[in-house]
């Protein structure tokens, strides 16, 4: 975007919870107006927005100066039901100890050896789904992107990580997206109930979930929710098992299902949807599949799944010199952060051989992604097969974008060409 079109937004009136018509669209020339004008700003609620690289990543590196805990603000927003309980209780919103002791358990299972076990059965599966839309288009009937491929990718791989009967999978999406829906800078009603109940059921669920694999362990080495029962191995023969509480393992299993089911179904479909916006970017990856790792992390930047971050200040401190008292609440734009032109040159242009890639899409710091190494792989296997196979895809009609300005991406998108 033109520096002259950047300048011609007003910013007078920007508000995270009631977005300028059109920003979902395109949020990026928003993104370049806020980064060059007002880098660090107040919102009406008393918070504070950020959307340069340097404020992003100096709040991402201090993490006790900058907390993840969310008792404070999540309370007003939902209340003390399910949402609160869910959400103030989940690894990605809490500070060491819990942050530590539950993202040690997770990651234990999530080894980059682990996750290489893992690419068998999901190239079978992403092939499965390859075959059964090939087949739909054949029969003339209408095929979706997102529907068809890209959300049915990671709820295979985390229902196979939490050992969830294929049968009892259904309901996983839907309770998925209510639960972050609920994570909007702005609610109406019945999202807030929607996100409570979702919460309600999922944790039913769960709780026969953990009493049968109680009674039937599998190997912890590879299955999630078994060590997350287990818990941390004994210090000594004397000591016992560092184990998560009822409330801490039912809230981290909802967890892992929300943290690698909507991001990942968004980097699949931004990044093929991308790519039909760049078709000589498009024309480069057919011919050179050997880039598809540098193509995912060029995807993850240029359109983030997570575009929003949020912390609270611990104490008095200083933000691209502006003073920030202590317990402000600080969001942290990482679609804008991802553009930011005085990291990398051309920030609004994909290019899938862009070496080095610095990004935020995974966070930084303490808090990084612990699933980013499956989330790569799951990119990777499901963008460059579909390539591959179906090389003439394109819109059969109107994507249609989720409406959410904390996680971008896409609830339709049919396609042709297959």
């Amino acid at each position: 975007m033109s520096d002259t079109a950047v300048a011609a937004l007003d910013l007078a009136g920007f508000d995270l919870r009631a977005l300028p018509a059109g920003f979902h669209d395109d949020p990026y020339r928003w993104y370049a107006a806020l980064r060059s004008q007002s880098p660090v700003r107040w919102m009406p609620d008393g918070s504070l927005l950020l959307t340069r690289w340097a404020e992003c990543e100096a709040v991402y590196r201090d993490a006790k100066l900058f907390s993840s805990d969310k008792r404070v603000e999540f309370g007003p927003k939902f209340g003390s039901g399910p949402l609160f309980q869910h959400h103030t209780t989940s690894l990605v919103f809490n500070d060491p100890p819990l942050h530590t002791r539950v993202r040690r358990l997770i990651a234990g299972a999530l080894t980059a050896r682990a996750t290489d076990a893992l690419q068998p059965a999901l190239v079978a599966w992403v092939d499965h789904l390859l075959d059964d839309m090939a087949a739909k288009a054949g029969r003339g009937e209408a095929v979706d992107l997102i529907e068809d491929f890209a959300s049915a990718i990671p709820i295979e791989v985390i229902g196979n990580l939490l050992r969830i009967p294929p049968a009892e999978r259904g309901p996983l999406r839907a309770w998925s997206l209510a639960i972050l829906g609920a994570l909007e800078p702005q609610l109406d009603a019945a999202q807030l109930a929607a996100g409570h109940q979702a919460v309600t059921e999922f944790s039913d669920y769960l709780r026969g979930l953990v009493a049968q694999r109680r009674a039937q362990p599998g190997d912890p080495a590879t299955d999630v929710l078994t060590r997350l029962i287990q818990g941390e191995p004994a210090a000594s023969p004397s000591a016992d098992a560092q184990r998560l509480t009822e409330q801490e393992l039912l809230q981290n299993c909802i967890f892992i299902l929300n943290a690698g089911h909507e991001t990942t179904t968004n980097l699949i479909a931004n990044g093929l949807l991308t790519l039909l916006q760049w078709p000589a970017q498009k024309s480069l990856l057919l011919a050179q599949p050997d880039l598809i790792r540098p193509a995912v992390e060029e995807f993850l930047r240029f359109e983030p799944s997570n575009q929003l971050s949020n912390r609270i200040s611990t104490d008095v401190s200083t933000l691209g010199g502006e003073a920030v008292p202590a317990g402000t609440r600080i969001t942290l734009c990482i679609g804008a952060a991802n553009r930011d032109p005085a990291v990398l040159a051309h920030p609004d242009a994909l290019d899938i051989s862009r070496q080095p890639n610095r990004h935020l899409a995974f966070g930084f710091g303490v808090h990084q992604c612990v699933g980013m190494t499956l989330a790569r792989l799951e990119g990777r296997v499901a963008i460059g097969r579909f390539l591959q196979r179906h090389p003439n895809y394109a819109l059969a009609g109107t994507a249609q974008r989720g409406g959410r300005v904390r996680f971008r991406g896409y609830l339709r998108a049919p396609l042709q060409g297959l």
